[in-house]
């Protein structure tokens, strides 16, 4: 599995990693031409999203992201952040067990992706399950975009999963 520029690590550095801040991102910044973007992909155009005028009027000031937007900004934040499995051929989102929405991210911020690997399972079949605690920040916010309990996994193919059973025994 091939993550951002990374160099790999072994599953055994993975493991001892449980626990402990994976790494930060860089700041992105959310333009108003993502969230138009955005809107038009999810066809959701309410108007604190795409309509500046409109939006100057709320108490949010201006236009904002869409939460998922924010969401959605995870897998690229964690492309350049969380390194990969040594010998892992594919990595997949698993859903999610808690997302909160804390702030707007109000056009024009820039954000940031924080990581902590908080469970790690090597499962018989080969895949190792994954569970993140994700922070998006934002620039000169108090408060972050979201927090989340992310789950992804990656796969270790048959031979090298067979390999890792046998050393387990």
């Amino acid at each position: 599995m091939t993550v951002g520029t990374l160099a790999p690590v072994t599953l055994e550095e993975a493991q001892g990693a449980v626990g402990e801040e994976i790494g930060v991102s860089s700041w992105r910044t959310v333009s108003q031409a993502m969230i138009d973007q955005f809107a038009d992909a999810t066809d959701d155009h309410q108007f604190i999203h795409v309509d500046p005028v409109r939006a100057a009027e709320t108490p949010f000031g201006g236009t904002i992201a869409h939460g998922f937007l924010s969401l959605s900004l995870l897998s690229t934040l964690a492309y350049e952040t969380i390194p990969p499995i040594a010998g892992t051929d594919i990595g997949v989102n698993y859903g999610f067990d808690r997302v909160r929405f804390a702030a707007p991210v109000r056009s024009g911020a820039r954000v940031r992706g924080r990581f902590r690997l908080a469970e790690m399972t090597v499962r018989p079949s080969g895949w190792i399950h994954f569970n993140y605690d994700a922070t998006i920040e934002i620039e000169g916010s108090v408060k972050p975009a979201l927090t989340a309990r992310w789950l992804t996994l990656a796969r270790l193919p048959a031979d090298e999963a067979a390999d890792e059973k046998d050393e387990a025994s």
